[in-house]
């Protein structure tokens, strides 16, 4: 089954990179974040979305951002010196992440990651597990290190 690869890729990446993160699979999805941070008994707070962008030349751009943000394109295009990135497809987020649109996860495939000043205030974040019924929960410096994220302000 699909969603078993996708999970598998995010595990296995943990694994072999030597990530200290939690990956945590639910055996329903959801599809809030309030629901997530219920089932976790977290806070919405330390939930974070991942918006994903092709730049000029056609990289791949995810912005990080906390859960109650919004991206700002205009930041993210001054952050990366380019012009205005567009937001990408449900269909070309699968094809540039591997991962389904509304599942992707903050690190585990090749793009340029932008992270919010914001959420780098926190300890640690959830973030989407690859699947709609997974989560990751992991370490702002953890998170860093796998994604090797820009820190600058980009949310609105």
């Amino acid at each position: 089954m699909l969603i078993l690869d996708f999970n598998k890729r995010i595990k296995e990446y943990i694994r072999v990179n030597n990530l200290r993160a939690q990956y945590i699979e639910f055996n329903n999805s959801f599809h809030t974040f309030e629901a997530a941070a219920s089932e976790v008994k977290g806070s919405v707070n330390e939930f974070v979305k991942n918006i994903c962008m092709i730049g000029e030349v056609g990289q791949l751009i995810v912005a990080i951002v906390k859960g109650e943000d919004r991206v700002s394109i205009l930041r993210v295009s001054k952050v990366l010196n380019i012009s205005h990135p567009r937001l990408i497809t449900k269909k070309e987020v699968l094809e540039a992440t591997g991962y389904p649109a509304g599942a992707v996860p903050s690190f585990g495939f090749e793009a340029i990651f932008l992270i919010d000043k914001k959420v780098t205030e926190l300890e640690f974040v959830y973030t989407s597990g690859g699947s709609f019924n997974s989560l990751v929960k992991i370490h702002i410096r953890e998170l860093l290190k796998a994604n090797k994220g820009v820190v600058k302000r980009i949310r609105e």
